[in-house]
């Protein structure tokens, strides 16, 4: 809950429209982030026993890419919604997300 607080906080100055759709948004990245965080503790590739040059991406690989995607595409609207509002707050939402990496 504290992440999804921190981003909210970013939000605070957008319209009490916009905000209804953000906070869902929000949910789906703070879940997002989480499930990412869960699938690195998997291994992304898997090599056949007789041939370590055969390798194959895991369901985990798979996942991840699928989650990663999602994210990458909230926010962008995220950001887009923060480029109508207030640039240093796109700063902020910035900063905060590369704290997840």
């Amino acid at each position: 809950m504290e992440r999804k607080n921190e981003l909210k906080e970013i939000f605070k100055n957008i319209d009490d429209e916009q905000k209804k759709l953000v906070d869902r948004l929000l949910d789906e990245v703070v879940f997002l982030e989480d499930k990412m965080t869960e699938l690195k503790q998997y291994p992304f590739i898997r090599s056949h026993p007789n041939d370590l040059a055969l390798q194959k991406p895991t369901a985990a690989a798979k996942l991840y890419k699928e989650c990663n995607q999602s994210y990458m595409n909230a926010v962008r609207i995220l950001l887009s919604l923060l480029n109508k509002v207030d640039a240093s707050a796109q700063d902020e939402l910035i900063k905060l997300l590369k704290e997840y990496e």
